[in-house]
């Protein structure tokens, strides 16, 4: 999943996307309210990040911006603002969550997975197709009811085609997904974590059949 974190305190904007990296998530930083509603309109994201005070524009603002554009992303305001009222005012103006600072990092990771769970997964804990079962909360894979051993790309690849079961998903769409703006996964890597994926899950009754020229879909076999 691909998150853009909006945070002008560079010191805990990085902290923020280590952690939210070592949980597989994708993350491009911007510091200022004009690169985050630059980035929100040319970027598909997940989910955005956002502070509200931000300089060159204010959060709100940029949250109000992307919400006249119609773009129903997933956004968290993460803010020192924790006046009542503000809390009212950012959710009115479509927030989709409100997180004050100081916060655990426990908090924010957990909140991201419920906003991402209600996105994409309609608030499923689990999901299943076939023999495999997908963890929305824990973000762990089982097939045929037993732990799949998956690197943090292997996963995040399957999360996409388990959200799409039964469907065609491009290459574009996987590595839109996936990359950032300092690590572009390339259709070269996409190959291979798709032929490492096959192998660990294609004698369970489900597969992972190429559509050239149009990408991948996820299909049973039994």
């Amino acid at each position: 999943m691909r998150i853009l974190l909006a945070e002008d305190d560079e010191f805990l904007a990085s902290g923020i996307a280590l952690a939210l990296s070592d949980s597989g998530y994708a993350i491009d930083e911007v510091r200022t309210g004009q690169e985050a509603d630059s980035a929100i309109t040319n970027t598909a994201y997940d989910l955005v990040i956002l502070d509200l005070g931000l300089p060159t524009l204010d959060g709100l603002e940029v949250l109000t911006r992307a919400r006249a554009r119609g773009q129903a992303l997933p956004i968290l305001i993460l803010t020192a603002r924790d006046d009542v009222r503000d809390r009212v005012t950012g959710l009115d103006a479509g927030a989709n969550d409100y997180l004050t600072k100081p916060f655990h990092l426990e908090e924010l990771e957990a909140r991201i997975r419920a906003l991402l769970r209600k996105d994409r997964w309609e608030n499923k804990t689990t999901v299943t197709y076939g023999p495999l079962t997908f963890d929305t909360s824990d973000r762990v894979a089982t097939l045929q009811d037993k732990p799949l051993d998956l690197s943090a790309r292997e996963l995040a690849v399957l999360e996409i085609l388990m959200q799409k079961a039964g469907r065609t998903v491009s290459k574009e769409h996987i590595t839109d997904h996936l990359s950032t703006w300092e690590s572009e996964v390339t259709f070269n890597a996409i190959e291979i974590t798709i032929h490492r994926l096959r192998k660990k899950i294609g004698e369970a009754g489900v597969n992972i059949r190429t559509l050239r020229g149009l990408g991948y879909l996820l299909e049973t076999t039994g």
